[in-house]
């Protein structure tokens, strides 16, 4: 890892990916999400202060986690005067995360556990599908694997083409066509 002397305070973008080992496409991203920032020289080169691998360190340790962009920023932008994030600041973030990452982790073993239950044939016909209708909200309302939230109140009849089978269905299915209770 290069080392940079102590007198440079500016790091070009370069220097700073590879301090960093963040790409420099996305040091640029994270700038343009105003998560790190630049100044230019005459010459339009980016230089970032060296804080600024104290703040990359920040968004990849985050995002290791699970934290969106978004979320980083805001706790980024919170820091008084856009400073660089102390240790203090990430044990007070990280224990605002954490509510948010355990419902997570909750939500995801759930889908997991779940997992199981459905047959995998992508139709999502069974009448209480718990991927796409969780607790079969759905199936209060209507029942059919064309379902849609949107014409709960109004179900489509089934369209025919000119061979005499519904659109959307595979020919010889002979329940293709059937209207759904």
């Amino acid at each position: 890892m290069p080392q940079i002397p102590v007198k440079v305070h500016e790091l070009t973008v370069g220097q700073l990916a590879a301090r960093s080992g963040v790409a420099v496409s996305a040091l640029h991203f994270y700038e343009s999400k105003g998560l790190i920032w630049s100044r230019r020289t005459s010459g339009n080169q980016r230089r970032y202060h060296r804080d600024a691998l104290r703040r990359v360190a920040f968004v990849r340790a985050a995002q290791r986690v699970g934290i969106p962009l978004a979320t980083i920023r805001d706790a980024l932008a919170e820091l008084p005067e856009e400073r660089t994030p102390t240790k203090e600041d990430w044990a007070r973030l990280s224990r605002a995360w954490r509510a948010e990452l355990d419902e997570r982790i909750k939500q995801l073993g759930r889908l997991r556990n779940h997992l199981t239950d459905c047959i995998g044939c992508g139709c999502l016909s069974l009448e209480t599908c718990v991927l796409s209708n969780p607790d079969d909200v759905f199936g209060e309302e209507n029942a059919g694997s064309r379902l849609l939230p949107s014409r709960l109140n109004k179900p489509a009849p089934p369209e025919t083409d000119p061979a005499g089978v519904c659109s959307g269905s595979q020919p010889g299915d002979p329940t293709a066509c059937e209207p759904s209770n």
